[in-house]
């Protein structure tokens, strides 16, 4: 309770990133703070998203990456 009380925001921070903390009372647990579950897209938003994205050519994109990429790797 006393790192919740005097560094909430740090605790917060710390759960934000996916830790699990427990909250404790003079040495027993009463708490569990969790991060909430992320949210995904539905389906139907995903296929909206991509009608919107750039027509790609897939020979470019392959020749953009062997001028990057060493092929002796």
């Amino acid at each position: 309770m006393r790192e919740l009380r005097n560094s909430g925001g740090d605790v917060v921070d710390r759960v934000q990133r996916g830790e699990r903390l427990r909250v404790t009372r003079d040495g027993a647990e009463v708490a569990e703070l969790r991060p909430l579950p992320r949210r995904t897209p539905s389906t139907a938003v995903l296929i909206a998203s991509r009608q919107h994205l750039p027509a790609m050519d897939p020979a470019a994109l392959r020749h953009d990456l062997d001028e990057v990429v060493d092929q002796s790797l």
